[in-house]
């Protein structure tokens, strides 16, 4: 039996998984004596949703194949394995591009599915789940089940959003976008509070495809919520020739790698305040309009690979909640102070609007509101401490966490944001679990 210690992205756990290779998609699932199962991709979702202590991981890298496309349609049929990357790679040099991407081109599509990701173009398009037309389900039992919306539309709304805890996506079919090519014509604006950043949102909805904020969230006071608000479209087929070839060398230049991980984090009081402050004023325009390649504007922190080894042996945890749209001003406000106040603030913390697209999975995280995600250096009980004040506003509010993110929501604050929890249980195959899935059900 192959064991190994596995992480997720935050890297705060390792626990021992025994280590299942999936070679083929016509295979049957393999033998695992009592070992409960769970599907891995590539380890991309930062908390404990993908990962299954002395259980067995399904390991689905090698299901990488396209096994067809439509090029009239944009239809992508392919393994569960292939990465965004690659998709991206193949197909945006025949004019196609994912109709949902997250800020990471290194997810699986059946991890995209299985955590019903979103981008920065939620506001128009949804989320990665209201692109997925079929797929095929492999259960424990060996029973296979070809699954879309009108096909065993039941498992398929279990699926999208289902943590891989309703069996094996072997294979799926998802809708492509066309595109011209792979430039983005972006611009950055500067903001001065939440109020501008909403005001900005409802601005550029009709207009933008693309849209998200990087928010300072280590500063009070008069400084509170500022930021840099991002959007974007794809560029046209002819654009300014000049332009276009500094993206393209620029997108050409070498990715570079965090080579290993400090005794202690990088990211501390005084480092998260230079780096906001920094960050900010290094766009001393109020509005800068740039040519980007996609991978520039849309997967910025892919250019450093292994980033999350700066918050050094302990990891960190990602928090990110969805407060609704009644009452979202007021709620980020609220989650931006109380961070300030408590001195741990994050140098990644993202503000998004979602649009009102409803998301097709029974447990997928997208509703119409306002998004924030924030990166916090794991520092036991003060952070937990904060985050019991933060699950309290996001509650009060109506909200939820996203569990693609989570490493600590309890079963209460999971049963208040999901409602359709208890119908979803009904489709987890027996023999699927994980380190998530036992914390919220409350079984383990």
């Amino acid at each position: 039996m192959k064991t190994r210690s596995v992480t997720s992205w935050g890297r705060v756990s390792w626990p021992t998984h025994e280590l299942l290779e999936i070679r083929s998609r016509h295979d049957r699932l393999p033998a695992s004596g009592e070992a409960l199962l769970l599907p891995f991709g590539n380890g991309r979702s930062y908390g404990d949703s993908n990962l299954n202590p002395d259980g067995a991981l399904l390991a689905t890298r090698r299901l990488d194949r396209s096994i067809a496309f439509d090029d009239e349609r944009g239809l992508l049929t392919c393994e569960a394995g292939m990465l965004i990357a690659d998709i991206l790679q193949r197909f945006v040099p025949r004019g196609w591009f994912p109709a949902v991407t997250p800020g990471t081109m290194y997810v699986t599509v059946g991890g995209a599915i299985a955590n019903d990701v979103h981008g920065k173009n939620h506001h128009c398009a949804g989320s990665f789940g209201n692109h997925v037309l079929r797929f095929e389900l492999l259960r424990s039992d060996g029973s296979r089940r070809i699954c879309s919306p009108t096909e065993n539309a039941d498992w398929y709304a279990a699926t999208i959003g289902g943590l891989g805890l309703t069996g094996l996506v072997t294979w799926a079919q998802i809708r492509l976008q066309r595109v011209a090519g792979p430039l983005i014509e972006a611009e950055t604006l500067r903001f001065r509070s939440p109020g501008e950043f909403f005001e900005l949102s409802a601005q550029s909805a009709a207009t933008h495809a693309y849209t998200a904020a990087w928010i300072d969230c280590a500063f009070g006071g008069k400084r509170l919520g500022r930021g840099l608000f991002e959007r974007g479209n794809h560029a046209p087929a002819h654009v300014d020739a000049a332009l276009a070839a500094a993206a393209m060398r620029k997108a050409a230049e070498r990715t570079r790698r965090v080579p290993l991980t400090p005794p202690l984090s990088l990211v501390n009081a005084l480092t998260l305040k230079a780096f906001n402050w920094a960050y900010f004023h290094r766009q001393r325009a109020e509005r800068v309009r740039a040519l980007k390649h996609y991978r520039a504007f849309l997967y910025p922190l892919d250019a450093v690979l292994e980033w999350n080894r700066i918050y050094g042996p302990r990891g960190f945890f990602q928090y990110q909640c969805l407060v609704p749209g009644d009452c979202a001003l007021a709620n980020v406000r609220k989650l931006l102070d109380t961070i300030a106040s408590s001195g741990m603030g994050s140098p990644l913390a993202v503000l998004k609007q979602f649009g009102p697209m409803a998301p097709l999975g029974m447990l997928s995280f997208p509703a119409e509101g306002t998004t924030l995600a924030l990166d916090f250096p794991n520092r036991g009980e003060r952070l937990e401490r904060l985050f019991g004040a933060l699950d309290r506003i996001v509650l009060d509010a109506g909200g939820r966490l996203y569990p693609a993110k989570d490493a600590r929501m309890g079963a209460a604050v999971f049963k208040a944001g999901y409602s359709e929890r208890e119908r979803f249980a009904a489709y987890v195959d027996p023999r699927f679990s994980s380190a998530f899935w036992r914390r919220v059900a409350g079984n383990g």
